[in-house]
């Protein structure tokens, strides 16, 4: 053979050798292709009197999207009455967007304002000084479709910070992205909850409240917080602090709804409810079962029990049982005393005893056999 035989000890033949790692940080691991393609869409029926799909037959409906589009992820009903559809590929997002009819139903499709897309944090010092519209033109190839630099107010100023804010095109975050020859890592942005500057309340802006002004301050109706001296009451926990403080149990717990949302992927009723079956509602918690049984705990004595000449005072919760028996009545009788019944003078000087030393047991003693 030309060239000689090509023997084991040629490393041109040794598969799946790793090879070497290039220099300053680079990695030759290849960022997967992103499927950006719209995944959730609803589909509402085209009606003048403005039918819903609620009593429609659940059987006709999976059976007209299966004859059309092919079998998908999931269909699912909302409250409104539109169903939810999440497709799983690129072929079957552009037919449901083509799609008109449902059986003899008219529809209309459209993709889902806000399942379609996620939100990442990065952080890259050496971004700090790179303008927005690079980074998201570099980053478009990796399915970002908008970046915001995370900023921060000091002495008035507004300042810039190494944090980013990606949007993705995709319902799914990616673990990494790769900033030229940057490997980061990519973190779910958890987003503040939102306050309404006018009633206060979480979950609404102001150009959509239907409440009444509200000071954040002091949590009175009528005026704001801009010239407020009174003293700080909150309206959401009614604590002393501002309506706006981070301190704050409902700021807390909204901000856990809102993670616990985007972490699972479920709608914000039923994170709601997840958090709120953790939290410890009034009067349940421990610290106050632990004071409700103390406060309820009696001492039970017998008379047998206590010797003479004591000086023994019992409190409210006490109980005083005799412990004479007979046939007829095997069972000690109880004696109840109130509280500001007389103490008998046989019982001055009485000590309770608390630590009563136990009685060692006789050790068993060994025979030796001869």
């Amino acid at each position: 053979m030309v060239g000689g035989a090509v023997g084991p000890e040629s490393p041109s033949m040794s598969y799946g050798q790793k090879k070497s790692g290039p220099f300053s940080g680079q990695h030759n691991t290849p960022i997967p292709q992103r499927n950006n393609f719209p995944t959730f869409f609803i589909i509402q029926r085209k009606s003048e009197a403005k039918e819903t799909f609620h009593g429609v037959s659940p059987f006709l409906v999976e059976k007209a999207i299966s004859g059309s589009i092919g079998e998908v992820k999931s269909t699912k009903k909302l409250r409104s009455g539109d169903l939810l559809v999440e497709v799983g590929s690129f072929k079957q997002a552009k037919e449901i967007e083509k799609l008109k009819s449902l059986s003899t139903i008219p529809v209309q499709v459209c993709q889902h304002p806000t399942l379609n897309s996620s939100k990442g944090v990065i952080s890259c010092g050496e971004l700090l000084n790179v303008p927005i519209e690079e980074i998201t033109e570099k980053l478009q190839s990796q399915g970002v479709s908008h970046v915001r630099r995370i900023t921060i107010r000091r002495d008035g100023q507004l300042l810039n910070t190494k944090h980013l804010i990606l949007t993705f095109s995709s319902s799914k975050l990616p673990e990494h992205i790769k900033a030229g020859y940057i490997r980061l890592s990519v973190r779910v942005y958890i987003p503040n909850p939102l306050r309404c500057f006018q009633c206060q309340r979480f979950g609404h802006s102001k150009s959509s409240c239907r409440g009444t002004l509200t000071c954040a301050r002091c949590a009175e109706v009528g005026h704001d917080s801009t010239t407020c001296t009174a003293k700080e009451k909150c309206i959401n926990c009614k604590g002393d602090h501002t309506s706006f403080s981070r301190d704050c149990f409902a700021w807390k717990q909204e901000k856990e709804i809102i993670s616990t949302k985007i972490k699972l992927q479920i709608s914000y009723a039923e994170a709601r409810k997840i958090v709120k079956s953790k939290s410890p509602t009034a009067g349940n918690s421990y610290a106050y079962a632990v004071k409700k049984i103390s406060a309820t705990v009696s001492t039970q004595w017998d008379l047998a029990d206590i010797p003479s000449g004591t000086n023994f005072k019992p409190s409210a919760s006490t109980i005083i049982t005799s412990s004479k028996v007979n046939a007829q009545n095997p069972s000690p009788v109880p004696v109840s005393i109130c509280e500001s019944a007389s103490v008998t003078a046989d019982l001055i000087g009485f000590q309770l005893v608390t630590n009563r030393k136990k009685l060692k047991k006789d050790s068993p003693t060994k025979t030796k056999y001869l």
